[in-house]
């Protein structure tokens, strides 16, 4: 995918929507938005649109983190200077998420669901009654249901999905866009990687090449033959 630039498929709008909604819901009502779905479904991509359409705070969580350590990330990307308690940590990000209104996105959640640090989102939002969005990986749903003062505080629930072939045709022109690529091999192409974005980037840049090394600008089943698809599986051990 062209790294300058993101293409608005079903996920980016989908994210999006949701929180603008958050955003305005009324008064008394929660504001946690949980985006969640398979590896590849473009979830991060998603989450890099509506963090730059709503100015949103931003951070990607990492498996080791501890609670201090996603307090001080969240804090830094908020510009301010981590004071010394987890407590005070809390009330700065609460403090600031309230004055600027704008929403705080947790990539990765899964990393903090699954530890006693989820209970530092918890009071972030009691603190700051903003808008928070969870963004991660399918269990998400299910660890969640766990941590039953964070799973009530959900407005909405976000599941990622599958390509469609609007959006596999809207990623080709966006990114090969001298590339003509019928939409039968389109088809095939969402059928055989199941919906899998990260996997139709990987089969649109074969396309690509191939077309490249053929000579032509227009590419469809005929043309493409028994070359096949990258769905991940690794190939046949050969005899």
């Amino acid at each position: 995918m062209n790294a300058n630039k993101i293409v608005p498929l079903t996920n980016v709008g989908l994210l999006a929507n949701a929180i603008d909604r958050a955003m305005r819901r009324p008064v008394g009502l929660p504001g946690l938005v949980v985006k969640y779905g398979p590896s590849g479904y473009g979830k991060s991509v998603a989450a890099a649109f509506a963090a730059n359409k709503h100015r949103a705070y931003y951070v990607e969580c990492r498996d080791t983190w501890t609670k201090k350590a996603f307090l001080q990330a969240v804090l830094r990307e908020m510009g301010l200077v981590p004071t010394r308690t987890l407590s005070e940590m809390v009330d700065q990000v609460a403090e600031q998420l309230s004055l600027s209104g704008r929403p705080l996105l947790v990539d990765d959640a899964q990393y903090l669901l699954d530890k006693a640090a989820a209970n530092v989102i918890t009071d972030i939002y009691n603190a700051s009654q903003g808008t928070i969005v969870l963004i991660g990986e399918e269990r998400v749903p299910q660890s969640l249901a766990r941590l039953e003062r964070l799973h009530n505080r959900v407005l909405e629930w976000v599941p990622a999905q599958p390509a469609t072939l609007d959006d596999l045709r809207d990623l080709a022109e966006a990114n090969y866009p001298g590339l003509m690529i019928a939409d039968e091999l389109l088809e095939d192409l969402r059928s055989k990687t199941r919906g899998c974005l990260r996997r139709v980037a990987v089969n649109l840049y074969r396309v690509h090449t191939e077309a490249q090394a053929i000579g032509t600008q227009s590419v469809d089943l005929a043309t493409w033959g028994n070359r096949g698809w990258f769905t991940g599986e690794a190939p046949a051990r050969r005899a």
